[in-house]
Formats: structure tokens, C-alpha cells, sequence
């Protein structure tokens, strides 16, 4: 034999060894086998039975299992049980050193070996690890930890941040919708007063009409109260406006002197004349009809839709 071509045998058996070592190998079945082989994502199922050893790195850890990814990229699921042994390499007399599974930590690079159970995980009979590559693990951990928790504080932040800032967007719109509507209002009641001929006094019933619009009125808040007095077509267009605005006045007058509303809450009152009728004219009773004041109590819409708490806090008037 060549005697270079035997120097080259001791190298050619190392090289053969570590091949073996890094290498996936599952004895008595292929390990990637299609029929019997299932990869869910890119975590690989080991068939039940099949006893396997393979060479990788830990990258993440429940409390009885581990997730292994190896040389090739593909992960394992390794299940961990009191009957796995846990040591590093032994030295000249083969003892190794012991270690709980609690100290298996993220970024090791152990050798496992085992077999398959019906979950497609590998159930752990030896994990190896060198001593100096639970020393690195250790302080890959101690650096990165403290990362991860200030990543998970911040995310957390965030969150909340975000919850805030979603809330504050819905309080701006409901604010923007009561400012907008601040010159809407609704109409909560109407009362009709009728007059006499050439009249603006009130009579006993158009005043108890307008004490029961008072007695409403004053229970509430953010209203308005809108006084618009008409007339029939009876009589010349000027003395019908003058007579109207009469009519009006003494309908806020009332409200004001003998039920305290404020001067503030009504609306200017308004004559309107002959020109806004609601029945004939041409019949006694139409004209009845059109001599009129009409009383409105208005809510703002604006004002009306804060929220119960804001609202309490304002005095009512």
C-alpha cells in the first residue's frame, strides 16, 4: 500500500466519525421517510418507535421539552423525563458531570438521543452537552433575558398606549359631534295659545297652557324656548305685524315675571303678521285659528349628548 495513502487513513476515519456525529440517524427506519415521516410547519414528527440521535441547538424550552433545531435546519421536539439523563461529555474516566433538566437553557448545543413516542416527539433518553458550551449558554442567557423582559415591558406599553389613544380618538369625535350640533335643536314641545279679536292679552286657558310648557321647561336643561305670535288676515298688513309682535311679547312676558325662566332662554319673539296662516281665513272659524301664538320649547342637541358625568356638574337654571 502507498505509504502517503495510509498517513491519509487517520484523517479519512475522522472526518468519517464527525460525518456520523452531526448527522441525523435513526436506526431500523429512515428519517425521511414520506410515508411515515409528517412535518407540521417546520417542526418534524418522529415516528413512534423509531429510535433517533442527532446533534443541534436548543432554541426554545417548555417545562418538560425542549425544541432542537439541527444542522439542517429542521426542529424536534425532544420531551424530557425523570429517566433522561443529563450530563456533559465525560472526560478520561467517561463521568460527566450532572445537570437538571431545569439547566438546559436556550442557545446550547447538546446531542440527544432517543426515541419517538406517539405525539411525533422524541422522547430523551441522553443529552450530552461540553462543559464550555453550557458556560457560553449561561452567559448568552444572562445577556439576553434582560433584553427580551424590557421588550416584553415596551410591547406591553404600547399596548396600552395604543388602548389610550383609541379611546382619546373616540371622546374627540363625540366632542366634535356635540360641538357640531351645538346649533341644532329638537323640538320637545309645542303649545298653541289662541286670541281674542284685535287682542293680545292672554286668557285664563292659553295661561294655563303656558304654566304646564313652564312646568316642563323648568325641569330641564340645555332648552330654549322659541315665541312666534300671528294674526288673521283681518285688518291692514302693518297693524297685523305690530299686533303679532304684541301677541308674542306677552306670551315671553308671562313666562318670564310669573315662572322665573330667564330672559337668556328665549329666542327673540317674533310677529309674523297675517302671513304664515294654518286655516282660512275666508271662515270665522279659520281666523280663530290663526290668531295664534305658538310656544316652542327646544332641546340643543349638542348640549344634550355629554356624557352624565360632565352633565351633573352643571347647575341647573
Amino acid at each position: 500500500m502507498n505509504p502517503n495513502a495510509i498517513k491519509k487513513l487517520p484523517i479519512l476515519t475522522l472526518l468519517f466519525s464527525l460525518a456520523l456525529t452531526l448527522t441525523p440517524t435513526v436506526w431500523g427506519q429512515r428519517a425521511n421517510t414520506q410515508s411515515t415521516s409528517v412535518r407540521s410547519g417546520n417542526l418534524q414528527s418522529i415516528p413512534s418507535g423509531s429510535k433517533m440521535k442527532f446533534r443541534g441547538v436548543v432554541m426554545g424550552r417548555d417545562a418538560d421539552s425542549l425544541t432542537i433545531r439541527d444542522r439542517n435546519r429542521t426542529d424536534y421536539q425532544v420531551l424530557l423525563t425523570d429517566q433522561t439523563s443529563i450530563k456533559t461529555y465525560g472526560g478520561f474516566l467517561r463521568f460527566g458531570k450532572k445537570y437538571a433538566v431545569a439547566d438546559i437553557l436556550r442557545g446550547l448545543i447538546v446531542e440527544v438521543e432517543g426515541r419517538g413516542n406517539a405525539q411525533g416527539q422524541l422522547a430523551a433518553e441522553k443529552v450530552r452537552f461540553e462543559e464550555s458550551d453550557m458556560r457560553a449558554a449561561v452567559t448568552t442567557d444572562t445577556r439576553v433575558k434582560p433584553v427580551e423582559e424590557n421588550q416584553e415591558r415596551i410591547a406591553g406599553q404600547i399596548d396600552e398606549l395604543h388602548a389610550i389613544a383609541a379611546e382619546a380618538r373616540t371622546e374627540v369625535k363625540v366632542a366634535n359631534e356635540r360641538i357640531s350640533a351645538l346649533d341644532d335643536y329638537d323640538v320637545q314641545q309645542t303649545v298653541t295659545v289662541n286670541f281674542r279679536v284685535n287682542s293680545a292679552l292672554l286668557s285664563p286657558e292659553a295661561k294655563q297652557q303656558l304654566d304646564t310648557l313652564a312646568q316642563t321647561a323648568l325641569a330641564a336643561k340645555w332648552y330654549m324656548i322659541e315665541v312666534a305670535g300671528h294674526t288673521d288676515s283681518t285688518g291692514n298688513e302693518a297693524k297685523n305685524f305690530v299686533l303679532s309682535q304684541q301677541r308674542a311679547d306677552a306670551v315671553m312676558q308671562y313666562l318670564a315675571v310669573h315662572h322665573k325662566i330667564p330672559a337668556r332662554r328665549f329666542v327673540s319673539p317674533l310677529g309674523y303678521g297675517k302671513t304664515e296662516a294654518v286655516a282660512d281665513n275666508q271662515s270665522a272659524a279659520g281666523r280663530a285659528q290663526n290668531r295664534r301664538v305658538e310656544v316652542k320649547m327646544l332641546l340643543n342637541r349638542g348640549l344634550s349628548r355629554q356624557p352624565a358625568a360632565a352633565s351633573s356638574s352643571i347647575r341647573q337654571e
